[in-house]
C-alpha cells in the first residue's frame, strides 16, 4: 500500500504539470454548461419532453470521461512504452500492473473532479434537480467511466508509438466529443447524422445518462446498457491480452 500511495503521490504531481485534462475535462465542459444555461436554459431539447439543461447536464458529464479515456490514459502509456518507463518498472519494488491501476485511477478522479463541479454550478446558478434516482445515475456514470475506458486501455495496449497514438486518439476522441452529444445536443442534429452519432459508444453512455437521470427506462435504455456491457467486457479482455510493457 506504500508504494501505491508514492507512486500515486508522484504520478498526481506530474499530472498535475500537464493541465490538457483540466482544460478539456473541467473548465471546457463547465464553460459550455453555462453557455447553454444562459442561451436556452428552459427551453425544450427538440421533440423529448424535457428542458435543453436537463439534456445537457447527463451530456457534459461524460467530457471528462471522453477526455481522460481517449486522450488522456492511451498518451500517458505511450509516452512511457516510448521512453522505455514501462519496462524499467520490471526491475523496481513497484510493478507495471500497479503503476496501470495509478494512471487509471488518476484519469477516473479528474472525469470524478469534472462531474462534480458540473452538477454544482448546474445546481448553484441553474437550479437543476434530477428527476430520476441520483444513486441510480451515480451507478450508470461509473458503468459508462467503465465502458469508455477499456476502449481507451486497448488505444494504449495496442499503439507502437507516441506519434502513432496521437493521431488516433484524435480519430477517436473528437468525434466522440462531438458527435455523441457530449457538447452539441444530440436533438439539434438531423435524423441522418443521429443515425451515425448512434454508432458511437458515447453516445449510447449519454442514452443511458439522460434516461436515468430523467427517471426513464424502456427497451432503448435496456439495449444501450447491454450494447455498453459488451463493450467493456470485450475491450477489457482484448487489452489485458494485447498489452504491451516494451
Amino acid at each position: 500500500m506504500k508504494r501505491f500511495l508514492t507512486l500515486f503521490k508522484i504520478e498526481g504531481k506530474l499530472a498535475l504539470r500537464c493541465p490538457d485534462g483540466i482544460i478539456f475535462g473541467v473548465i471546457m465542459p463547465v464553460g459550455i454548461l453555462f453557455l447553454i444555461g444562459f442561451i436556452a436554459k428552459d427551453q425544450q431539447a427538440g421533440n423529448s419532453g424535457y428542458t435543453f439543461m436537463q439534456s445537457a447536464f447527463p451530456s457534459l458529464i461524460t467530457i471528462g470521461i471522453c477526455a481522460t479515456a481517449f486522450m488522456g490514459l492511451p498518451t500517458t502509456f505511450s509516452d512511457y512504452r516510448d521512453k522505455k518507463i514501462l519496462k524499467h518498472f520490471f526491475v523496481t519494488p513497484v510493478s507495471p500492473r500497479v503503476l496501470l491501476l495509478v494512471e487509471t485511477l488518476i484519469a477516473a478522479l479528474t472525469a470524478i473532479v469534472s462531474a462534480c463541479m458540473i452538477s454544482l454550478c448546474a445546481i448553484l446558478f441553474f437550479d437543476y434537480h434530477m428527476e430520476g434516482n441520483p444513486f441510480l445515475f451515480l451507478g450508470a456514470y461509473v458503468f459508462v467511466l467503465f465502458s469508455m475506458y477499456g476502449i481507451g486501455m486497448i488505444i494504449a495496449g495496442l499503439s507502437p508509438s507516441l506519434k502513432v497514438t496521437n493521431i488516433i486518439c484524435s480519430v477517436v476522441y473528437f468525434p466522440m466529443l462531438f458527435l455523441s452529444g457530449a457538447t452539441i445536443p444530440y436533438e439539434l442534429f438531423p435524423s441522418p447524422l443521429q443515425h451515425i452519432a448512434d454508432v458511437l459508444p458515447l453516445t449510447q453512455g449519454i442514452h443511458v445518462l439522460k434516461d436515468v437521470s430523467m427517471g426513464i427506462w424502456n427497451e432503448q435504455t435496456l439495449l444501450a446498457v447491454g450494447i455498453l456491457l459488451l463493450i467493456g467486457i470485450l475491450s477489457y479482455q482484448i487489452a489485458i491480452r494485447l498489452f504491451r510493457w516494451d
